[in-house]
């Protein structure tokens, strides 16, 4: 019984010190560093596709690698991702944005089936619906522009 005393003591003294008020102020904060944070992964996807496309050639499905297209797909790909993650990283158009990527990373999950890349993928397509749940936050573009 002295131990759970003192364990309750100790979760009070955690809820009331400086570093527990200091993060309840701060869930604000969680939405825009997981919009930018996504927004830096598929920036980087993207241009790692434009500069190096046959670095992701090897996952693309087999018709699209026999079509003979393949490079101008790794581009075109590559493109949406850049403009995409652009508009992301600023907040402008912030919920059709992230619909899209959510439907384009759905497309890359079922063309990979499943293997341990899917299921990182899956988890990114989870954060990115989030974003669509959540919208656009005051730090959005799409915020500042409702303002005006």
């Amino acid at each position: 019984m002295v131990f759970f005393t003192g364990f309750v003591r100790d979760i009070n003294f955690i809820n009331n010190s400086i570093i527990f008020s200091v993060m309840k102020s701060f869930p604000e904060y969680s939405r825009i560093l997981t919009r930018i944070a996504i927004s830096i992964v598929f920036l980087w996807f993207g241009i790692t596709q434009i500069v190096n496309p046959e670095y992701l050639m090897s996952y693309l499905p087999n018709f699209i690698l026999l079509s003979g297209y393949a490079k101008t797909f790794i581009y075109l790909n590559g493109i949406f991702e850049i403009a995409f993650g652009t508009l992301l990283v600023i907040g402008l158009f912030t919920r059709t944005v992230a619909l899209l990527l959510t439907v384009h990373l759905l497309g890359i999950i079922i063309g990979l089936g499943y293997n341990d890349i899917a299921i990182r993928d899956f988890g990114l397509m989870l954060v990115t619906f989030a974003i669509f749940l959540g919208g656009k936050d005051k730090w959005c573009l799409d915020w500042r522009r409702k303002q005006k």
